[in-house]
This record gives C-alpha cells, sequence and structure tokens, in this order.
C-alpha cells in the first residue's frame, strides 16, 4: 500500500501555500489520480508545476507539457519543446514591446526636463 499525505502536508513538502495544489486542481491540472489525498510523486508533480508558473506560463500551458511528465515519449517530448519555444517566442516578443515602451518614456522624460529647464531660466 502506498503512503498517502493530507494537502497540509503535501504543501509544506513543496513550499506550497496549501491553496495551491486546490488552484492547480481548478486549473485542470490534478493529479492523474483526481484525488485528494496525496502521494510521494506528486511533491515532485507541484515543485514541476510551481517551476512552470514561475517560468510565466499559464495553467493552460502547463496542460499542454505535462504529458511529457506523465507519458514520456519522443512525440510528447517534442510537443513540449515546440510550445516552450513558442512561449519564449511571446516572451521575446513582449519584451521587445517593453523596451520599445520604455524608449518611449525616456524620451518623454527627457523632453519634461528639458521644458522644466526652459521654465526655470525664463
Amino acid at each position: 500500500m502506498t503512503a498517502t499525505m493530507r494537502i497540509g502536508e503535501l504543501a509544506a513538502r513543496t513550499g506550497a501555500s496549501v491553496r495551491s495544489p486546490r488552484y492547480y486542481e481548478e486549473q485542470g491540472l490534478r493529479s492523474p489520480s483526481g484525488q485528494r489525498r496525496y502521494v510521494e510523486g506528486q511533491v515532485e508533480r507541484i515543485r514541476l508545476i510551481q517551476r512552470l508558473f514561475s517560468a510565466g506560463l499559464s495553467s493552460r500551458t502547463i496542460l499542454d507539457l505535462l504529458p511529457c511528465v506523465e507519458s514520456p515519449s519522443e512525440h510528447t517530448s517534442e510537443v513540449a519543446l515546440k510550445r516552450m519555444r513558442q512561449e519564449r517566442d511571446r516572451l521575446d516578443r513582449h519584451i521587445a514591446d517593453l523596451n520599445k515602451t520604455r524608449a518611449v518614456l525616456t524620451d518623454l522624460l527627457l523632453a519634461n526636463r528639458a521644458h522644466r529647464s526652459e521654465l526655470v531660466t525664463a
């Protein structure tokens, strides 16, 4: 018989809040067994999900990646790799947009500083 743990112990072992595993379940990230009693392997699953969330991935994207972990194969690995590249490319575009926005704001700050110095000398 496999030893099980309650959600509080799972949270303590993973560093997650008690709410996190429940949230993961709500997002469809429930363990394959679908139970509220957790087994040892689910500690690593929660840690992985936390890492994926901290990488900026959405629960939908994480759902797309989990088959690679749950049923490793060349196909699931390729799908996961492609999905992670898409997410990285999306982040790269977002970073480029943020850099452009920052440059515009910097120009506005410089224009404001120039205008303020004209007011002081006038």
